[in-house]
């Protein structure tokens, strides 16, 4: 759950707060927590946690949310796992039961153990023509940008761009300062308008199922705030390449590309610019769009790859025919500038000269690096079994907890598409084995998940980032007695009643580092309301517990 939503915790102080099982609030929340995250390679984490386990006792707390890479503890060395040990023997002392948190598809769990187990694009009938012992991809002449280097303008209107905010107020033809040609795209003012947009955006044609490089070049001066910046491709509905770009306030020229994949559509539309822009002034230059092929494609059962010749009706072999596909230089988060040939072997029927058409799946980060994973994989459930059985050798949880928050990848692998169920009950069935896993090394453990993939008011849904299908009735295929955790404050009203009624327990996830505790009362409110609520946790993203203390005070008034 990586949204900061500005939820903040509240001072009540005001009234006694009853739990929904008439039982007065404070100590006699089942669930008072704080979440932690850390890092066991640090030193520092065991004084670290001791001062956050000691705050927590003292102000009546008695749970830590743990996210310290817990998942992987079986192949920790001595090191980790004497801090480890020290961390337990610490909350122990202290009366603060530790709860590991594990297994995020959406965040890509087991891409240690094995980088494949990444959710799949699919791209298709790619073209290569054979030239002697290897096969180059040959792209698609007609992909690109008109007038991608903003030499061609009338009054600050560039020509072939569909749109860009406010000519001659907002964006100005520049033909002093540039990357290369004779003219750049200049964007100011864009604080003075409603929304502080100053963006430009072309539609262009693209083959369905290919991989695209868009890039571009950009400027900046006393540009805030800097994450303002974006560089986004969309289809028609949503962002087909959510990507979020790292950009100075203050630079000279540097290079922005990300790697897409088109899906199903023929014309996809690239933005670039400041949405939301406070001051300052940035140039872009050099507008480009690139087919691309065989980047970071994978290799696991589900994600098969199948070259053909030019018409489809001769399949050649992998390994007889040309050699196994790979991309040595696979990155998901930096995808290879260049295309990997296919590389044909010494007794390929292959001749020289032929056209071949290549199918494959291939890995795509999004955000800040977020790589889903496949949840139609075997091996990522015997991948968690390892997992779970580590955890309880080490840890010996009573109470386990499910990272399973915005997946925001998947159903578009031959893995997936040969189930032939909803996303919503692939992810049902996921959790549900997850579960099944962890019980099968501790019988009475309660587990907990996050609410988002669960929740019809929030990301239970179809049109979700890359995600081919839709999540919705995903909590008709879950177990029953799993405690959602809701954390969306907005929507906290709606989701705790939502989860109720379907007769589910829940727990509240507050705070996320407000510079004071104003929200509590909404939270409390609702959770005094809520039926068969636990109770609620400190949740910091940023290590923000300067208000920790005060929160637990609240919980025993």
């Amino acid at each position: 759950m990586k949204l900061h939503l500005g939820l903040s915790l509240a001072a009540l102080g005001l009234f006694p707060v009853l739990s929904a099982t008439g039982q007065e609030a404070g100590s006699r929340y089942a669930d008072r927590w704080v979440y932690v995250s850390r890092n066991f390679n640090r030193p520092e984490t065991v004084a670290e946690i001791r001062e956050i386990a000691t705050t927590a006792h003292a102000h009546g707390l008695n749970g830590m949310l743990l996210a310290g890479g817990l998942e992987g503890v079986g192949r920790w060395d001595d090191t980790r796992l004497a801090r480890l040990a020290e961390v337990k023997d610490i909350c122990r002392e202290q009366r603060i039961e530790i709860i590991p948190i594990i297994w995020s598809v959406g965040y890509g769990s087991g891409l240690g153990h094995d980088r494949n187990l990444a959710a799949g694009l699919p791209c298709a009938n790619v073209p290569f023509q054979v030239q002697g012992a290897e096969a180059r991809f040959v792209p698609d002449p007609g992909v690109g940008f008109k007038n991608g280097g903003f030499e061609e303008f009338t009054d600050n209107r560039m020509t072939g761009f569909n749109f860009h905010d406010r000519p001659g107020e907002v964006s100005f033809a520049d033909p002093e300062v540039f990357h290369d040609g004779a003219a750049s795209l200049r964007f100011e003012n864009f604080q003075d308008f409603p929304h502080g947009h100053g963006r430009v955006m072309q539609e262009l044609a693209v083959q369905p199922h290919r991989q695209y490089r868009v890039s571009c070049w950009a400027k900046t001066e006393n540009l805030t705030p800097s994450g303002a910046f974006r560089v986004q491709v969309y289809g028609p509905k949503h962002a087909i390449a959510p990507v979020n770009v790292q950009i100075p306030p203050t630079g000279d020229w540097q290079e922005i590309s990300l790697v897409f994949n088109s899906g199903e559509h023929s014309r996809v539309k690239v933005y670039a610019g400041v949405w939301g822009g406070k001051t300052g002034t940035f140039w872009l230059d050099g507008f480009r769009l690139e087919e691309m092929a065989l980047v970071n494609v994978l290799r696991r059962p589900g994600t098969p790859v199948a070259v053909t010749n030019a018409d489809g009706t001769v399949t050649y072999e992998e390994g007889r025919d040309y050699e196994p596909v790979a991309d040595d230089q696979f990155n998901l988060r930096r995808p290879r500038p260049d295309c990997p040939p296919l590389k044909l072997t010494p007794d390929s029927r292959i001749r020289d000269g032929e056209t071949l058409l290549a199918s494959y799946y291939h890995g795509m980060a999004i955000n800040n690096g977020q790589v889903s994973v496949c949840m139609s994989e075997p091996s990522l459930y015997e991948y968690w079994e390892q997992s779970a059985a580590a955890i309880q050798q080490h840890l010996a949880p009573e109470k386990w907890f499910l990272s399973m928050d915005e997946i925001r990848a998947g159903g578009s692998c031959a893995a997936c598409k040969a189930r032939g169920i909803t996303m919503g009950e692939m992810l049902g069935d996921c959790i549900t084995r997850q579960t099944q896993i962890i019980r099968a090394v501790r019988p009475d453990a309660k587990v907990y998940i996050w609410s988002d993939m669960l929740d019809p008011n929030h990301n239970a849904r179809g049109d979700y980032y890359l995600v081919h299908g839709d999540f919705t009735g995903s909590w008709n295929h879950i177990p029953k007695d799993l405690v959602i955790a809701c954390w969306y404050f907005s929507k906290r009203e709606e989701s705790m009643r939502f989860f109720a009624e379907q007769g589910f327990p829940t727990l509240a996830g507050a705070y996320y580092d407000g510079d004071d505790l104003d929200n509590i009362k909404g939270w409390l409110d609702t959770v005094h309301r809520t039926p068969n609520c636990r109770g609620i946790m400190y949740t910091s993203w940023q290590n923000k517990y300067q208000l920790l203390p005060a929160f637990g005070d609240l919980l025993r008034q």
